[in-house]
């Protein structure tokens, strides 16, 4: 299959059981499943506006033991832009980041222009933190990323998230927003939303 230029594609990666698959699924279909299934590699499509046409957001969702180098280096050179959860319940999670964060560097060079989130994941455990969002706010200074912290669980700041790393990309506009018109209810929240922003 050719290349299609229309394609923006998005991987996600983090260790086994962060909750990759959950913040994907619930940002492209609005669910949530309590039960962990290990993932090797799916893909999910969505419509998504770019440069005022439209096109589609392709988002990887990636194994997360570390079984397949091959696989990750070919999402890796294929991506547009990186998404690295870590569960805020599991230091470990975090550590496990940094090799793939190296390999991004290695494999893209400069990072400067590639949209990357870290996203600290399952802010609704917060009696079992491990990872202080201060923490979490210092690994993306260091590795000049942008940061959030989500709940797939309770769908807090999932579509932001993507919204987030799509206003990151400068090479081109890309958007949520089909036909850049919003919805009366999306200009109310703005609206509701005002001058507080949260991280």
């Amino acid at each position: 299959m050719p290349e299609q230029s229309n394609d923006y594609r998005v991987v996600v990666f983090g260790a086994g059981g962060v909750g990759k698959s959950s913040l994907v699924l619930r940002f492209v279909k609005g669910t949530f499943r309590e039960s962990y299934i290990p993932t090797i590699e799916d893909t999910y499509r969505q419509v998504i506006s770019c440069d005022k046409s439209i096109c589609t957001l392709q988002i990887t969702d990636t194994t997360g033991s570390h079984q397949f180098p091959a696989m990750q280096r070919l999402s890796i050179s294929k991506g547009h832009a990186f998404i690295l959860v870590y569960s805020i319940t599991s230091r470990q999670s975090l550590e496990e980041l940094k090799p793939i964060y190296e390999q991004i560097c290695q494999i893209k060079g400069d990072i400067e222009n590639i949209p990357i989130m870290l996203v600290g994941n399952k802010n609704d455990e917060n009696q079992n933190r491990e990872v202080e969002s201060s923490e979490g706010e210092a690994m993306s200074k260091k590795w000049k990323c942008a940061f959030m912290e989500t709940s797939a669980k309770t769908n807090h700041n999932v579509k932001e998230l993507f919204q987030e790393l799509l206003n990151l990309e400068k090479r081109r506009t890309v958007s949520l927003q089909i036909d850049g018109k919003k919805s009366k209810q999306q200009k109310r929240k703005e609206k509701l939303k005002g001058k507080c922003v949260m991280m």
